[in-house]
Formats: structure tokens, sequence, C-alpha cells
């Protein structure tokens, strides 16, 4: 009788049991493979068709949990046996909820690992057709505000103090980190006061080079500079009677910080190559990614200008400080992308769900809104953990030998002690024994 077509890898760190269980599955007309560790299993994983994993739980280094969470994730759809013989109720629960299909305590006889294997297969194929079946409901009550959608805590923060400054034209500072939204918020802040009929001018003074952000800022005189055959007005004279967004205004020279200055003060602007000076009525709201006060210090930003920015602050939280919108920023995305890839509606698994939900977003929006942009394309109908980036899915870490710089090693260890306290920074901070503000500067 020849072998049976399904690939079997047996992890085990005792060699007496792999080779008891690989006799077994022999016997059975199973095709076998054999791994010592759980490294040498993730190589035969990458490299071979493994249709059951039957994997010990201690283990040195890295315990068979954890190959366990890494298949359910990485393999979604390979079933997986445990077996211990160290049996607790912790263990089996721990084991269940990662994923595992059965639960085999040693010593176990040679009948026993025969119903285990054939229960994992049949479990299987059972699990394949009820996926099929499952779907979550969308949200239609998102909590929105303008372009913003969120029903955090965090968020709400950010929606109290636009309602306080929609109405008037004070300087709104945006801090955030790259990705989280900055632009909207400025347009939050335009769009729902009473200024919203006048023009929105967004600048990314990034992206502009700086021997010509002053001209595109201020406009410019006929004759200026080679090139300049005509006067023209430049984003402050475009954006008169409403609101000019100057994003990454870090990047700004100090010449253009000392015109800016000006502009701000005296609600005046001059073209470059003119002399003569020109009103403006316009709020002014910055966005900035980086420590302007650090800049500050370092004398790379004006001092007088940073306070003329602050009159109001709007710190913008981070993704990863605000799990709790992610179900509603994914279902705008399934509903904007499924319509412009699809032509339908596209829903997604709660478990894939719930890895978007554990996963840190150093991207933050942005980064959430490639992967479902991505998923989206990939996907038939919903989208499944298989459909998910590998670096989203579940890690082994194994006991490194390279020597790490200390920023490196510190920065890794705040991001495992905000996992273990679900992102809590006020709790990680007490624990690490620094205050928030610090904890934020060392895992930028």
């Amino acid at each position: 009788m020849g072998f049976n077509k399904e690939n079997v890898l047996i992890v085990d760190d005792d060699v007496n049991i792999l080779e008891l269980i690989h006799r077994h599955l022999q016997s059975f007309n199973y095709h076998t493979y054999k791994a010592v560790s759980v490294k040498e299993a993730l190589v035969i994983l990458k490299d071979s068709k493994i249709d059951l994993l039957i994997t010990d739980l201690k283990m040195p280094d890295v315990d068979g949990l954890q190959l366990v969470k890494y298949v359910s994730e990485h393999y979604p759809k390979l079933p997986k046996l445990v077996v211990t013989g160290y049996p607790s109720v912790d263990d089996a629960m721990s084991v269940i909820k990662s994923g595992a299909m059965d639960y085999l305590v040693k010593p176990f006889t040679k009948e026993e690992l025969k119903q285990a294997v054939l229960k994992s297969f049949t479990g299987n194929s059972l699990g394949k057709v009820a996926a099929t079946g499952s779907s979550i409901s969308k949200n239609n009550n998102a909590d929105t505000y303008g372009e913003l959608i969120g029903s955090s805590e965090a968020i709400k923060k950010v929606t109290d103090i636009i309602d306080r400054v929609k109405d008037n034209k004070a300087t709104v500072l945006i801090n955030g980190e790259s990705g989280t939204g900055k632009e909207l918020v400025a347009r939050s802040v335009h769009y729902m006061g009473k200024f919203s009929r006048a023009p929105f001018v967004a600048v990314n003074c990034g992206a502009i080079p700086e021997s010509l952000l002053e001209a595109e800022l201020f406009g410019y005189a006929k004759g200026a500079f080679t090139g300049a055959n005509e006067n023209r007005n430049g984003f402050f004279q475009a954006a008169d009677k409403g609101t000019l967004f100057l994003d990454e205004i870090g990047n700004a020279s100090l010449s253009v910080q000392s015109k800016l200055l000006r502009a701000l003060q005296e609600k005046e602007v001059m073209k470059v190559g003119s002399q003569k000076i020109e009103k403006i009525d316009i709020r002014v709201i910055a966005a900035t990614n980086s420590n302007l006060y650090s800049q500050v210090q370092k004398k790379l930003f004006r001092e007088d200008l940073y306070y003329r920015l602050t009159v109001v602050e709007i710190n913008v939280p981070s993704l990863r400080e605000r799990k709790e919108d992610i179900p509603l920023l994914v279902d705008k995305f399934l509903l904007k992308y499924g319509v412009e890839y699809k032509d339908r509606l596209v829903t997604i698994t709660p478990e894939a769900l719930e890895l978007l939900m554990r996963y840190s977003w150093p991207g933050n929006i942005r980064e959430l809104e490639n992967v479902i942009q991505r998923a989206v394309i990939m996907c038939d109908k919903r989208i499944e953990i298989d459909n998910l980036p590998d670096n989203l899915k579940f890690k082994i870490d194994f006991p490194e030998d390279n020597l790490l710089p200390l920023r490196e090693v510190e920065k890794k260890y705040i991001l495992k002690v905000l996992e273990a306290t679900d992102n809590n920074k006020s709790k990680a901070a007490e624990i690490l024994q620094i205050d928030r503000k610090t904890l934020r500067q060392k895992i930028q």
C-alpha cells in the first residue's frame, strides 16, 4: 500500500517521542517530516507542502504554543495537533484559542494518535466549509465629524477642540505622526465652521524646493527672477478670506519663516520682487510630524513663529492610541475600494479584523488604508487572513546572538510593554518609570 497524499510535520525536541510518532504515522501510511526545534520547523513549512502539524508544547528557546500561533496566521488552513507531557487547563485553553484542532496528552496509544490525526483532518475540512459562511455585520452608524471617523475618547478630544476653533480665525498647529490624518483635521476645522464656503488651500512645505517655497507662498512680481514673465499670486492670496493649511511647516527655511511671521502678525504679505504690501484675511493652520519645540532649541525654527503658530494646538492621536476606531475605518475603506475595484460590497472575517486590531500600525491610518486597498484587490468577496500581509501576522522572536544598539533594544522592550498593557501609555510609562512624553519620543 502506498502513502496517503497528506504530509505531516512532527516537531518535538525529544527524539524518542519524535521517532515514536514518526513510526506510528508511517504505519498509517502518512509521509512525515521531522523537526527538533521551532526554527527547523519554520524552514520545513516554508519549503514543503504540509497538511498537518503535530507539535510538542514544552521546548527550549521557543515553545510550541508560539509555533501554533505563527502557523494559525501564516498558514491558516493548516490543521494543528498539540501533544504534551505536561497537561494543564491553562495550556489547553491557550492551545485551543491559538487555533489547534486537538490536544493529546503523553503517553498516548497508537490508536489515540490515529483518532486525533483523523479528527484534525476532518475538522479542517469542516472548518473550511463553515468559514465560507461567516461574515461580520457592517456598522452603518459610524461616528463621523467632518472628514474624521471615530468614536474613541482620543478622537473626541480632537473634535472637541475643533468645535471651539472652527468659527474663529485663531492660528492652529496640528501635531501628529505621519499618516494620522492631520490634513483631515485641518479640513474639518475649515468645513465644519462658518467659513466653509471660503477657499481651503493645502500646501505641503516638504514637497516644494526651498528655493521656490517663498515664491509659491507669497507670489512674485514680473521680472523678479528668470522665468517670472508675469505677476503671480501665491497660496496666501489664493486662500484670502479662507484657510491656508501649511503641512510639514518644520521644513520651511529660516528666511521663509521670517516672512511667515510677518504675515501672521501684520496680516499682510509682499510678493517676491515687489515693494507693494498686500493685506490678507486668512486663517493659518500648520501641521508637523516633528517636534517643533526641539527644533526651536536647536535654532532651526524661530521661537517667535513657534509661539505664533501654537495659539491653539491639536494633538492627533496615533492609530495605536485609538484602536477601537479601526473597525469604523476598515468599513470606510472596504466601501471605498470595494466600489472602486470590485463594484460590490466587500466584507472581512472576524479573524482578519482581530489581526488588524492587534497590529501596532506604525504607519497609522495611511498604512491601514494601504493594507485594506491591497486586500480588496486580492480577495474574493471577503477579506480573510490569507489576504493580509505577513508583517501584520504573529512573529516568533528567536533568541538573538547579535549585539544591538541600546536605542533599538530599548524601543523593542517599550513596544513589548505597550502590547502587554493593551497600548495603555500611562500604565506602560508607570511600569517603565518614565513619563508619557519620553515614552512617545522613544518609540518614534
